[in-house]
């Protein structure tokens, strides 16, 4: 870490970047995961069945798909330190109602209001370390800090999970909101906005300059909206959305319904269950450490063929998961474990570095709020379409692992054509 880090004055305050956005986001997590982790106790204690904790979730994620967009216009104007700060605040507000309520349309009004606030996290994160890192270090430096969301959905997890064994569901919901309170606070005197903002002067990155202007496609790009996009980056953006709108499809389709699923297919305890899905988790997260320095130091900063294969092998882990995995809880752990190691090295890319890379320096909030605003479409078709898969041929697994095969197929193939166009020099990444 320490090699890859700017030397001289921006030196410490690259290290305050970092740990201040990799904290928030693991933060974040905390009020994002403990719906997921407890819904089968909650449903229980509350008296809903699958189609209303289907609806519930399709809210908190219409609304995350709206934060992710709003963010993009918002993060330009507050700044990414102050969009942060509001987002965690209003979310672990939003997780004190969740444990004190009783009522159904209480539970989906804040988690709609949650949704809103857990979609400044991304855009927010991604929009400041633009700011305070090369191009060359990107790569590295965002595989490690990407981290933050398998440590923070590991942790978040697992959290949840003890709380919901020894204390019961409502505090699984309390503790959450405890942890991001600590973790606001540490964002706000640790967070810095921009190198002006500490006296510094801005970081010179040749890379993003050259972007700018170059020609793209055979024709010089043209300046639109201030971000300097021409209709080919415009378009390599949209189509990394695509890309993303199935990698979220497929992450969180592991991430709601694992838990529920092992918990009544599969015969597990309610904690033990949280504790068993964070597997995906833990092989996500050297994944995507893999996968960012390999993006670095193999593919010298081109990151669409390493995604390519990465999430063609992740169909085949959803191929497994379905020969095997719908009978045995050894090889559904085993095909969960390898889809997180192939699935989270090209979400980092892709949304992430790639952002950065793509829409440059000046455009990264944007891009990133784009791109995330897209693929976060995808989480709400999964929630309401698996949901619907269960009821209907009752609790049977097979129908719910073609779904994932299809689409991480379809997604693996979306991924080649970005990398068709990049060989063509028509993207940047």
């Amino acid at each position: 870490m320490a090699a890859l880090i700017e030397k001289g004055p921006y030196r410490k305050w690259q290290y305050r970047i970092f740990s201040a956005t990799w904290l928030a986001y693991v933060g974040y997590y905390f009020t994002r995961k403990a719906f997921f982790v407890v819904k089968s106790d909650m449903a229980e204690s509350m008296g809903l069945d699958t189609m209303s904790l289907a609806h519930l979730g399709t809210a908190y994620l219409i609304s995350y798909m709206v934060g992710q967009y709003s963010s993009a216009y918002f993060g330009r104007r507050l700044g990414p330190k102050l969009l942060l700060l509001f987002g965690m605040g209003v979310s672990l507000v939003c997780n004190i109602v969740f444990g004190a309520s009783n009522s159904y349309w209480t539970v989906l009004l804040f988690l709609s209001l949650n949704g809103l606030a857990q979609g400044t996290g991304w855009p927010g994160s991604i929009g400041s370390l633009a700011y305070w890192f090369k191009r060359k270090q990107r790569g590295s430096i965002l595989g490690i800090w990407s981290t933050c969301y398998q440590v923070g959905s590991l942790v978040a997890t697992s959290f949840a999970a003890y709380m919901l064994g020894h204390y019961g569901w409502r505090w699984s919901f309390f503790g959450a909101s405890m942890i991001l309170l600590v973790i606001w606070t540490t964002v706000l005197f640790l967070h810095p906005n921009r190198p002006e903002d500490v006296g510094l002067p801005p970081l010179k990155d040749e890379d993003d300059e050259a972007i700018e202007t170059q020609e793209v496609g055979g024709q010089v790009a043209e300046k639109e909206n201030g971000l300097g996009w021409s209709k080919d980056v415009v378009y390599t953006v949209v189509l990394m959305g695509i890309v993303y709108f199935g990698i979220k499809f497929l992450r969180y389709a592991l991430w709601s319904w694992v838990p529920f699923l092992l918990r009544n297919n599969f015969g597990q305890a309610g904690d033990d269950a949280g504790y068993i899905s964070t597997i995906f988790d833990i092989a996500g997260f050297l994944g995507v450490i893999f996968a960012g320095f390999a993006s670095d130091k193999l593919f010298k900063g081109k990151r669409s063929f390493l995604s390519f294969v990465m999430l063609f092998l992740m169909a085949m882990s959803f191929v497994f998961m379905y020969t095997m995995g719908s009978t045995s809880l050894f090889f559904f752990t085993l095909s969960m474990a390898m889809a997180g190691f192939m699935l989270y090295g090209p979400d980092s890319l892709i949304s992430g570095v790639g952002a950065i890379d793509v829409g440059t320096k000046k455009g990264a909030l944007v891009a990133a709020g784009i791109i995330n605003g897209t693929g976060s479409i995808g989480p709400v078709f999964q929630e309401e379409i698996i949901g619907w898969l269960y009821e209907k041929y009752n609790g049977s697994l097979i129908p719910i692992f073609i779904l994932l095969m299809v689409v991480a197929l379809a997604t693996a193939f979306v991924t080649f054509l970005l990398w068709v166009r990049s060989r063509r020099g028509k993207a940047n990444l």
